[in-house]
């Protein structure tokens, strides 16, 4: 039986993000439908969790000193990492001390905080079917991976390169040629969310459509984890960045099943409770694995609009324990809207032309500054289909115009 308490008092649940994004600002308002007390920590002052939840805190997060003194103070039950940029080996610590604990474990938070744990785990460990990749760590590594050494083959061209810690795709990029590698090495620097100088060079798959699979680990009527899915999403990413996802995304029988399998092998490596965003590479029947996030997913924003509960509220639900339904409601997209600007505090106009469209919503996240490239909110729309829906999506996204106060 899972008991929760009463926010501000002795008997509250208490519940710490770590990063407080847009995912994480749904993740918190999830979590106080529900009771919980929450804590909204990251680096900077005003994020959009902050912005709702009971306490905010903002530290470096990638500073143990700084992580343990906040755990200690604060004392949560859970502590749910929401990004990358964390000092994973505390975590471990303090899990391992009894101080907390950690959604899923601090373990899935170290391995999947950069793309080296978690595809050395995927493709060595487990044995599933991912490109072909290397690891380098400088530029001179980074050609040679590509040409290929000793006898050895190479990666070849094209080629992806990514920073082995980043977000949304930051400092990603294709390489189709000898022209482009220093470029990419550069923008791959500027791109990480730590500078250590470390990439990943995978070879091409020339997929037919990339889906994720929202899969989570919740405990069933008998006390035991069981894993449940989502139906796929499909998304189109540029440069690395989702800019509109769908749900369901057609697929065929079996890859569906292979999809599931490959997602179950890596959760269920991983451990613990919650929801798990796994990205694949579909081609026919078969599939690859590329990267899982053990927390929501970006393109995952489209189940607001979608499912009976958002992959938030199942997140919130499964890490305290308590019955999950991962069913559709019914098929719906969404759409990025981009701050188009450079600038703090802008407005967004044209919110009510979107609106009035039928079918859709709005998410505005409330990011203090806006990047000509930053996410600052996205379009919803229900249709009796995914295309329909797509379009609709992307049309009152196109409505709404962020500009400088």
């Amino acid at each position: 039986m899972t008991t929760l308490g009463t926010p501000l008092s002795a008997s509250a649940t208490k519940v710490m993000l770590l990063g407080s994004g847009e995912l994480g600002k749904e993740v918190l308002i999830a979590l106080q439908r529900l009771g919980v007390e929450t804590i909204a920590v990251d680096r900077y002052e005003n994020a959009p969790g902050q912005q709702v939840a009971h306490h905010a805190r903002t530290i470096t997060m990638s500073d143990p000193a700084q992580l343990k003194a906040l755990i200690e103070a604060e004392r949560p039950h859970l502590v749910v990492p929401e990004i990358e940029a964390i000092a994973t080996p505390m975590l471990e610590e303090l899990e391992a001390a009894g101080v907390v604990r950690v959604i899923p474990t601090a373990r899935a938070a170290r391995l999947t905080m950069d793309r080296e744990g978690i595809r050395r785990l995927a493709g060595e460990t487990l044995g599933l079917p991912t490109s072909p990749y290397q690891f380098c760590d400088s530029l001179a590594e980074l050609q040679a991976a590509i040409d290929g050494a000793a006898g050895q083959p190479g990666i070849g061209y094209p080629c992806i390169v990514k920073p082995v810690m980043s977000s949304s795709g930051k400092g990603q990029s294709k390489i189709d040629g000898p022209a482009d590698v220093q470029k990419a090495w550069d923008y791959a620097m500027a791109g990480g969310r730590v500078s250590h100088g470390r990439v990943i060079v995978e070879g091409f798959i020339d997929f037919d459509y990339e889906i994720t699979q929202l899969t989570v680990r919740s405990v069933g009527a008998d006390g035991q984890i069981v894993t449940s899915f989502c139906d796929p999403i499909g998304h189109v990413q540029v440069s690395g960045d989702y800019v509109e996802s769908w749900q369901p995304h057609p697929m065929h029988p079996a890859a569906l099943e292979k999809s599931r399998q490959i997602a179950q092998a890596v959760t269920d490596n991983l451990g613990g409770q919650g929801l798990f965003g796994v990205e694949l590479f579909v081609k026919g029947e078969q599939v690859w694995f590329s990267e899982v996030s053990p927390r929501p997913h970006d393109t995952g924003l489209v189940t607001l609009c979608t499912q009976h509960q958002s992959e938030f509220e199942l997140h919130a639900r499964a890490i305290l324990g308590l019955p999950v339904d991962t069913s559709l409601r019914n098929p719906g997209a969404s759409a990025v809207i981009y701050g188009g600007v450079e600038a703090q505090g802008i407005v967004f106009d044209g919110v009510d032309e979107a609106l009035a469209i039928p079918g859709t919503d709005l998410r505005l996240f409330g990011k203090p500054e806006s990047f000509v490239k930053r996410r600052m909110g996205v379009a919803l729309a229900r249709g009796t289909d995914t295309d329909q829906a797509r379009a609709t999506a992307k049309l009152a996204a196109s409505k709404v115009k962020p500009r400088v106060a």
